[in-house]
């Protein structure tokens, strides 16, 4: 036995027949946002857009003018004729229940929606075409969907949102020390106030650069510094070689130690105990190499059920990642930024990803990045909430003056900031054991409190 689908069919005409006597109920409708595709019957549907393209047009509506503008469009008929439209008047309410009628409509329209995503999740089960990631996937788009809908049509007044806003402001005023997630590079939190939760964060460089280093120093010192999961996406490099790197930069061995072996019992003690540091970190590292967005969502969904919350994500690099779109790979590359800004938001945590840089870099004398070097840098530019370079100025030199020297100072530039100021920042980069250290020792601890 087919059941009917939830409907609040009286409820529908009672508000119908009340919008035709009482002019004040359309505004309640509009506070609410109720929209025509809640109504349950076609019919009413379609009474509901017309009479909002009458208030759209600063006319009151009235029963004479409803059947008029009905008539023009041939729409009369299709919604029960003239004498159905007396008769919802004669089931008006009063407009002191009008409220409780349109919470009661859209609950219903909520409803069917959650029935409608259950069963195409159901379907696509079946269908057996789709891989079970992007099957998983559009199960939680459809389920998430449903609930940014409800959310949508939540308004808050101005009180209310100011008071929310004055109590963070105090909270701020009287928290010390670094207010975002901490990176433990004391320059760069002190222009961003630490990397803020829902913030897209591109770092980008040339090869060679150590953008790939970069990005995994702040993703140990993250979960060294912060509660929550750090999430590591390394399109390129198994995850035994990023560990390695982990390993050689918190022991100070260098790495091509760890490549060949040959360490002393100093060195070994030192790598056992640096394990047993990184192994108690809540630093997890995915290797897929041809990754999709749609799982790189699923994923951290779980690692945030998982542990409470994600204090970073770092995905190496943005362009390896694998797009839908196979007409434009600028528009795919947009596609998938705008989604990396959609993960941010939705996961409440920051997103790192890295970008490449476009070859004109090479081309100028002074070879300092630039915001137009992006590689289809419209869209990762517009998305990005924070973009970085990375600069060394003695990559350039090696073929002048050839340098055996392992440690060198690496401009970070902060080119955009959608939220704080711009500026560059001087690290120190340990090239044989892969690690970034601040330039100079703070006497001012930024992170008490």
């Amino acid at each position: 036995m087919v059941r009917e689908l939830p409907n609040s069919q009286p409820l529908e005409q009672a508000l119908l027949g009340s919008l035709m006597i009482y002019p004040s109920v359309m505004q309640e409708c509009m506070d609410l946002d109720l929209q025509p595709i809640e109504f349950y019957l076609p019919a009413h549907q379609r009474l509901f857009a017309c009479m909002q393209e009458i208030v759209s047009t600063g006319q009151r509506i009235d029963l004479n003018l409803v059947l008029t503008r009905l008539k023009d469009k041939e729409e009369l008929e299709s919604v029960g004729g003239t004498d159905y439209i007396i008769r919802l008047q004669d089931s008006a309410i009063s407009s002191a229940n009008t409220r409780n009628y349109i919470e009661s409509i859209k609950n219903s329209a909520q409803l069917r929606r959650l029935i409608f995503a259950a069963e195409k999740i159901s379907n696509e089960s079946y269908d057996a075409s789709e891989d079970i990631d992007t099957i998983l996937d559009e199960a939680e788009r459809e389920i998430m969907e449903v609930t940014r809908q409800r959310r949508g049509a939540e308004f808050e007044s101005s009180q209310t949102v100011i008071n929310r806003v004055m109590n963070q402001l105090m909270e701020l005023r009287n928290k010390k020390g670094v207010t975002g997630i901490r990176t433990g590079y004391v320059e760069l939190d002190k222009i961003t106030n630490g990397f803020q939760r829902g913030d897209l964060i591109i770092l980008a460089a040339r090869p060679a650069m150590g953008k790939s280093a970069l990005a995994l120093n702040f993703a140990n010192e993250v979960s060294k510094l912060n509660e929550g999961a750090v999430a590591v996406f390394s399109l390129e490099m198994p995850a035994d070689s990023l560990m390695k790197r982990l390993l050689s930069s918190e022991s100070q061995v260098p790495s091509n130690k760890l490549r060949d072996g040959k360490l002393t019992d100093a060195e070994m003690s030192r790598l056992n105990f640096s394990g047993s540091q990184l192994g108690e970190r809540n630093l997890f590292i995915d290797d897929t190499s041809s990754i999709k967005v749609s799982q790189i969502f699923s994923k951290c969904r779980k690692l945030k059920n998982e542990y409470g919350s994600l204090s970073l994500i770092v995905i190496d690099y943005l362009q390896l990642i694998t797009g839908n779109r196979a007409d434009s790979r600028q528009q795919e590359v947009s596609d998938i930024s705008r989604n990396l800004k959609i993960l941010a938001k939705e996961l409440d945590c920051p997103v790192i990803a890295l970008s490449q840089l476009a070859r004109k870099v090479e081309d100028r004398s002074d070879h300092a990045p630039q915001l137009s070097d992006l590689r289809e840098s419209g869209s990762i530019e517009q998305d990005a909430d924070i973009v970085m370079f990375i600069y060394r100025e003695d990559y350039y030199k090696k073929e002048e003056e050839e340098s055996k020297d392992d440690t060198s100072v690496v401009d970070l530039s902060l080119a955009k900031h959608r939220n704080g100021a711009l500026g560059h920042i001087n690290l120190v980069f340990e090239k044989n054991i892969s690690r970034f250290t601040n330039f100079s020792n703070q006497s001012e601890d930024i992170y008490a409190g």
